[in-house]
């Protein structure tokens, strides 16, 4: 089921759900990464479904349907502000179904995810927080590993020209240690590899933010990252594991992972973990 929301701005935002065949547990509102969408992960929808559970996604806007100059943001929040207008349109749907509405944010997705959950520790949270039951990362983005010199170019170029798109500078050999799915990644026409400092910005603070938050943490969550991660910092999710409370973030490293850990040569047991974990609620 494919669908367009109006974002708080008027901008475009298209919508896919992937509802369960009968009674649910409750909803994974899947978050997906830079530069690509969210029809890459139709097979975690569809293991999902298997598991009991209605599932759904935006392509965040700059990518994939959406509307949006690629890789842009107009505002610093604009990406948590979308998030909640999805999660919004995705409650009437569901009827008379009560359960765990679950976010699962992959890489910049899970910064977005996590940032999105941060907000509600505090006294009086911006308009676009929202109560969320649940919260799955998969290698988020909490530290984009930048050296020196790259975050002074980015200092330099958000001060006079945040809204520049240039290449984000990923390896797609870096997706997966799977030929087939880096083939598929690099022929898509739906996937990009533009970006902008305000957007890297967004990401930045959010990682920060979300570390900042960790012994705070109140969401039950499943982190899960790629233990040969060259896309994002491994050590970014290490820390937040370190630092949250153990019975309320349940972290797992997969040692020798590429990034997309659901699309690794493993990910029927990434998939069952996560399963296995969602069984919970």
């Amino acid at each position: 089921m494919i669908e367009t929301l109006a974002a708080r701005d008027g901008l475009a935002l298209h919508l896919q759900r992937w509802p369960a065949s009968g009674a649910a547990r409750g909803m994974v509102q899947i978050v997906h990464g830079l530069g690509e969408h969210i029809g890459r992960y139709e097979h975690v929808a569809m293991a999902l479904n298997a598991a009991g559970w209605h599932v759904a996604g935006h392509d965040q806007r700059g990518h994939g349907h959406s509307a949006g100059e690629r890789g842009s943001i107009a505002h610093d929040d604009d990406l948590l502000a979308d998030l909640a207008t999805v999660f919004d349109a995705l409650h009437p749907a569901q009827g008379a179904h009560v359960g765990p509405h679950v976010l699962l944010g992959h890489s910049m997705g899970g910064a977005v995810a996590a940032r999105f959950v941060a907000e509600a520790l505090v006294e009086e949270p911006q308009a676009w927080s929202r109560a969320v039951g649940g919260l799955v990362l998969s290698s988020p983005a909490l530290d984009l590993g930048l050296s020196t010199p790259q975050r002074l170019l980015l200092a330099a170029l958000g001060g006079t020209t945040p809204d520049l798109r240039v290449g984000n500078g990923l390896d797609p050999a870096g997706v997966s240690r799977d030929a087939e799915v880096v083939r598929r990644y690099r022929a898509d026409p739906l996937v990009h590899d533009r970006v902008t400092p305000r957007l890297v910005r967004f990401m930045l603070d959010a990682g920060q933010r979300v570390l900042a938050d960790a012994p705070r943490w109140r969401t039950p969550t499943l982190l899960m990252w790629a233990g040969a991660d060259r896309c994002v910092a491994p050590a970014g999710s290490a820390a937040f594991a370190a630092a949250a409370p153990a019975g309320v973030v349940q972290a797992q490293a997969w040692p020798g992972f590429f990034h997309e850990i659901f699309n690794e040569p493993e990910q029927a047991a990434v998939l069952e973990h996560l399963a296995r974990w969602l069984a919970r609620f």
